[in-house]
């Protein structure tokens, strides 16, 4: 969503509120970073005003640009992106939005680098699995399938032959309709099963494999798009062809959810069995011979051609927290064949590096590893763009602004932080709406101020009041 900030006037200010629906749809939620969409560069590589949902941070989105292009064309490999920057400089945006710029299916993993200090698994299995999520594998495999409108759908029950009490499905029997044609079908118990599981009702497209017997809800048929459902529904256009097709089915998965379904023990259906798959609660480390046994597999599908690795993204916050044999481990996943592309941020300079006490280096990462950093730098904003940030997010989270409260909110960020200037938005807007008005005013952000304190303002009271330590 582009800004609409740049002009003095009054209705510039006022973003506008989402457009009343009676639509059951649910709203997405607001995230911080959910009006990044991109680098917002133009097909030369040069940064463009404000789109894409930045504002400023030019020589930051070029750099990561030409990152991008290194990814892209596989000549990234053993390094890493390090952004450094004060708080609130847009370090997480950009990593999200070169995620963005790599693709859509691309998975991004994000974490903090105190995340790894856990007392259920090592620290070096934290980041190992985080490196595993951030790959994925994209199964593409030509099916047999049975695809269609659902037309009918009609349990046969017959005596249990087990007791005399009740009756049992017998087969089920489905019909399916496509532009070509319709076809009658008659299932075994266990696929009613999983349609049940499905909550298919006539009027759904589905499709069901012929070797397996799986049963796919596709969505709801477009020809019952004007009535009204009590749930949201994706509608999708009635099939072409035949209903006995073969289907290329595309799965995306990460290599970490094949560990995790490698690794977790398969218990019988049996009482006891169950009891302690509840009591193990705890997470279950995966060993590095299940891992290659699991590479091995992989590799094997792309081979044949039936897989295809799409190496993702890993952001390590807070890069600093991370200690001496986090880093070393670090060097290690850097060097594998099929590391993702990594991406570190920090706000420090130079410190000592975690879990020693004489080894000093820029940003608290050993000289090793730092030789193997892209170093991008991000810049503290201005003003202006202040106010420009806070209209886009405005404008996002649907609250109209007064006069002057643009100007207002801008030099606050200013003073304090960024941060602290987009945190006063929501809690304003309460304000104005419990005083029965429909936008932001100057009073509503006063009130926020006696309310609410930066962090300049709050540590330079504790300071006065002689409790500094």
């Amino acid at each position: 969503m582009t800004s609409t900030a740049g002009s003095s006037s009054t209705p510039a200010h006022n973003a506008p509120l989402p457009p009343s629906t009676t639509s059951t749809a649910r709203s997405s939620r607001i995230a911080p970073h959910s009006h990044i969409k991109g680098l917002g560069l133009d097909p030369e590589g040069f940064a463009l005003l404000d789109t894409a949902g930045f504002v400023g941070q030019n020589q930051a989105r070029e750099a990561c640009g030409v990152i991008v292009d290194l990814i892209k064309s596989r000549k990234f490999a053993g390094r890493a992106l390090l952004l450094v920057g004060g708080p609130g400089t847009g370090k997480t945006a950009l990593a999200l939005a070169v995620s963005h710029e790599l693709g859509a299916k691309v998975p991004f993993c994000p974490m903090v680098g105190s995340e790894v200090y856990s007392t259920e698994v090592k620290k070096t299995e934290v980041l190992a699995e985080a490196f595993r999520r951030a790959i994925g594998l994209r199964i593409k495999e030509t099916k047999e399938v049975y695809e269609g409108e659902v037309t009918e759908l009609t349990p046969s029950e017959s005596e249990n032959p087990l007791s005399g009490y009740g009756k049992t499905v017998s087969h089920v029997v489905v019909g399916l309709k496509t532009v070509k044609g319709t076809k009658q079908l008659r299932l075994d118990p266990t696929i009613y099963e999983a349609i049940l599981k499905e909550k298919i009702v006539v009027g759904d497209v589905i499709y069901v494999e012929a070797n397996t017997g799986a049963v796919k809800r596709v969505g709801r048929s477009d020809a019952y798009a004007s009535s009204y459902d009590l749930e949201s529904e994706t509608y999708v256009p009635l099939p072409k062809g035949d209903v006995h097709k073969k289907k290329e089915l595309v799965q995306d998965v990460t290599l970490g959810d094949l560990d995790a379904a490698n690794a977790r023990p398969q218990g019988g259906q049996d009482i006891m069995s169950v009891m302690g798959s509840l009591v193990k609660s705890g997470r279950t480390e995966v060993t590095e011979k299940l891992r290659k046994e699991v590479n091995k597999v992989v590799q094997n599908y792309v081979d044949q051609g039936v897989a295809e690795v799409v190496p993702g993204v890993v952001f390590i916050d807070e890069v600093h927290m991370l200690d001496i044999e986090c880093f070393t481990y670090l060097n290690a996943l850097l060097e594998d064949r099929m590391a993702p592309t990594v991406i570190f941020a920090t706000n420090r300079g130079n410190s000592v590096v975690r879990g020693t006490t004489d080894i000093v280096s820029a940003h608290g990462i050993p000289v090793d590893l730092l030789d193997r950093c892209m170093i991008v730098k991000t810049e503290s904003y201005t003003t202006e763009q202040i106010a420009k940030v806070l209209q886009l997010r405005a404008n996002v989270e649907g609250l109209k602004l007064g006069a002057g409260v643009l100007e207002k909110l801008a030099v606050e960020g200013d003073k304090s932080s960024l941060r602290y200037a987009l945190q006063l938005l929501t809690p304003a807007s309460i304000l104005a709406s419990l005083a029965g008005r429909s936008q932001i005013e100057i009073e509503d952000v006063g009130e926020m101020n006696e309310l609410f304190l930066d962090a300049k303002t709050s540590a330079a009271n504790i300071a006065a009041a002689g409790y500094e330590l």
